[in-house]
């Protein structure tokens, strides 16, 4: 089982006040850290308007970054927001980096939240649609030689030279941001690989997991290749006292979790109004608007509690069940075993977070990589 780092870019704060600088800084070095300790990826999200719960708005420019501050490590788009922009310029700042990397690269798809894609002036009804057709054409551009076309309902691109193609032949490996079975079907279809954000025990994510492996036998692969391959988020703290990693590791994804944000506040009457104003939530949807209203929050896996009831969970339950992957080395190893026997390939591990300070995120990373990451090699 392989281990990556992914980032929301958090870090305590004041008063809702971030220290941007500072937050970039630590990111670096957290991740320059991360690759010398041995971690296999490295992945960033894309996110808009979360004061404090993401500070990674514009990816490709910290990535771009740490391509050559880093030199083994695996660098991932976790995710590339399709909906938010256009496969040309997908494709180009790709291969870019790619290169920039020498070929470390991983293109992780997604389409963001409605709260997200209305503040772009983006359609949350149509952002399915976009994502599935920005998707078949990215992989084409890379692959096409010479001039490459496309008519399709959401893009129409004329005769035109895309450069340059990535690296790495015949791309960089496809991924797909999934939180329901939906997805993981969609991902099994189009051949490519899951970046699964659940909030739940491993043991109930199994079946999910099993039907995925069948599934993606039956591929219509959207890119080159094949990518079988399955990552399993969730918040990761190692330090040196167990009962303080586990309680620190506790706390944060519950704060992760939790309602306490500034862009929360108003939500509801803003998807109450949208809805009204349609008529009605569409299939598609469906998910993300029962989140916003509080219903049908999502559960810990195998009949467990929604993440609403997170915060009245022990936290040594948490992290002996593999919610959370959190506690001394032994205990982090044992944690994370609870993935690794239902067929995760990869762990996603939150460590920064703005629950945990810099320095204990540093420590933490250093006795993942001298202690944990090798009883899994």
């Amino acid at each position: 089982m392989k281990f990556g780092l992914l980032y929301e870019m958090q870090r305590p704060h004041d008063n809702y006040t971030v220290d941007y600088t500072s937050l970039i800084n630590e990111t670096i070095e957290q991740c320059q850290l991360a690759d010398e300790m041995g971690f296999d990826h490295l992945w960033f999200v894309e996110h808009h308007f979360l004061t404090t719960f993401a500070g990674s708005s514009a990816p490709e420019v910290i990535i771009s970054a740490l391509s050559r501050l880093t030199k083994n490590i695996r660098i991932g788009f976790g995710v590339v927001v399709l909906p938010n922009h256009h496969p040309v310029q997908v494709a180009e700042r790709l291969s870019m980096v790619d290169h920039l990397s020498g070929g470390r690269v991983e293109f992780g798809v997604g389409r963001s939240s409605p709260y997200e894609q209305m503040g772009l002036g983006i359609d949350p009804r149509d952002t399915r649609d976009i994502m599935e057709e920005s998707l078949n054409i990215v992989p084409k551009i890379w692959q096409t030689p010479g001039l490459f076309e496309w008519k399709g309902k959401h893009f129409d691109i004329p005769q035109r030279e895309i450069l340059p193609k990535p690296k790495q032949d015949p791309h960089p490996p496809i991924w797909m941001a999934c939180t329901q079975p939906s997805s993981y079907e969609m991902a099994a279809d189009k051949g490519i690989g899951v970046l699964s954000f659940g909030s739940g025990a491993p043991a109930g994510m199994k079946d999910h997991i099993d039907a995925y492996r069948e599934n993606i036998k039956k591929a219509n692969p959207v890119g080159g290749f094949v990518n079988n391959q399955w990552a399993n988020f969730t918040l990761g703290h190692c330090g040196d006292d167990d009962t303080e990693a586990v309680e620190t590791g506790a706390q944060a994804i519950k704060e992760f979790f939790g309602p306490n944000r500034p862009y929360t506040a108003d939500r509801q009457d803003v998807y109450e109004n949208l809805l009204e104003s349609w008529g009605g939530v569409p299939d598609h949807l469906e998910a993300s608007f029962s989140r916003f209203l509080g219903e049908g929050e999502q559960d810990l896996g195998g009949g467990g509690a929604p993440r609403a009831m997170l915060g009245e969970l022990p936290a040594e339950l948490l992290a002996d069940r593999g919610v959370i992957v959190a506690g001394n080395p032994d205990r982090c190893i044992e944690s994370a075993k609870r993935h690794q026997e239902i067929g995760v390939d990869q762990l996603l591990l939150i460590m920064q977070s703005d629950q945990v300070p810099h320095k204990k995120v540093m420590r933490s990373i250093e006795l993942f990589g001298k202690e944990v990451i090798p009883a899994f090699k």
